[in-house]
């Protein structure tokens, strides 16, 4: 009986490793709610916290107002880490909303992350119910809000405008919704997806009409290394709202999340256009001679790589293929002796014995 090959082993190992990995693999998390009461799941994976409510029989959920200072969350309970596996790797995640905001100004909407062991329970009813100075309390939160009053004393350049902010209410970037035709507190819905890519550190939001595509360019984006945030720990992620000093309500009605690791080998440092801007000069045109060096030169390359492959097969055929078999005892072939004898031939010549007829 033939025995298995190395091949056989390699195969055979491969499989083990892979479900091995699937089975004992940390479950990513992913859900979609277009649907918030009539969900069998909402109770127990979502918290609703402050005024947050479900209204219009579970299609939406309503975080704050008509009442002045009101103020709610909307939370995911299960958590969800931005470094994950072993051996660790960054993960990126991605999530669509639809929103909207009613007419008047003075209130404020965010998508936040918040650590574990921030008091979810614990509102107010001024800066989308999160402290102010959450850098010096160690609460390291990360929002993108969507504000439609102007507050000085936190860095708000200007109203209805979507900003970012790392640990802290002062918005480290700020960019107008006017600039791409669209009003917060138009009362009418819009969508919103945002996404964190870990390989190049960085945040994008995109903002769209009710029924328009995903627009290509986001609207506004921010470095940052969430993985340096947070490290390993479990964060968890929802929406904040809060109506200040007015009666504007705000309210969501569709939400999804994802997220997916992101292999070492993908990561790589955040894009700076405007380092683009500086480095743009004139395209020359190479030379005919240096486009020739570089054609031989991956032609000699390629026939070396060729010849190496080349000769590691036939050194693993010289090895593996090339094996005689081995006969039993019982039927090696002996020398035999032969015995040869001297025999005399005569010749008769045939006119000689024409003659002696």
């Amino acid at each position: 009986m033939a025995s298995p090959s190395l091949f056989t082993y390699l195969t055979a190992f491969s499989l083990i490793v892979f479900f091995f990995r699937t089975f004992t693999a940390v479950p990513i998390p992913s859900f979609s709610l277009n649907s918030f009461g009539k969900d069998p799941s909402f109770e127990s994976d979502f918290a609703l916290y402050g005024y947050a409510k479900v209204i219009n029989g579970g299609s939406s959920v309503q975080l704050s107002g008509p009442a002045s200072a009101s103020a709610g969350r909307f939370v995911y309970k299960k958590p969800v880490r931005v470094v994950e596996g072993n051996p660790r790797m960054a993960v990126s995640f991605s999530s669509y909303f639809s929103f909207s905001m009613s007419p008047g100004n003075g209130g404020l909407l965010a998508f936040a992350v918040f650590p574990s062991g921030f008091p979810l329970d614990v509102l107010n009813g001024s800066s989308s119910g999160l402290s102010h100075g959450l850098k010096e309390r160690g609460n390291r939160v990360f929002a993108v809000e969507f504000d439609t009053s102007r507050y000085a004393h936190h860095g708000d350049s200007n109203g209805y405008h979507v900003g970012f902010n790392v640990a802290d209410l002062v918005s480290v970037t700020v960019s107008n919704v006017s600039s791409i035709n669209l009003a917060l507190n138009s009362g009418d819905r819009l969508n919103c997806w945002i996404d964190y890519e870990a390989g190049s550190k960085r945040v994008e939001v995109r903002l769209s009409k009710l029924g328009d595509m995903r627009p290509v360019s986001p609207f506004i984006s921010h470095p940052i290394d969430l993985s340096e945030m947070w490290n390993e720990d479990e964060v968890f992620v929802g929406f904040s709202s809060s109506s200040g000093n007015s009666s504007q309500t705000c309210v969501v009605y569709s939400w999804s999340f994802n997220t997916r690791p992101v292999p070492h080998w993908m990561h790589s440092q955040p894009l700076d256009p405007n380092t683009l801007k500086e480095d743009m000069r004139p395209q020359t045109v190479h030379e005919k001679r240096t486009c020739l060096l570089r054609v031989l030169a991956a032609l000699i390359f390629g026939t070396g790589c060729g010849s190496l492959g080349a000769f590691i097969a036939l050194f693993f055929c010289t090895i593996f293929g090339n094996r005689r078999p081995v006969a039993a005892e019982e039927f090696v072939i002996r020398p035999v002796e032969f015995e040869y004898k001297k025999v005399n031939v005569i010749v008769v010549d045939k006119s000689i014995k024409d003659g002696e007829k």
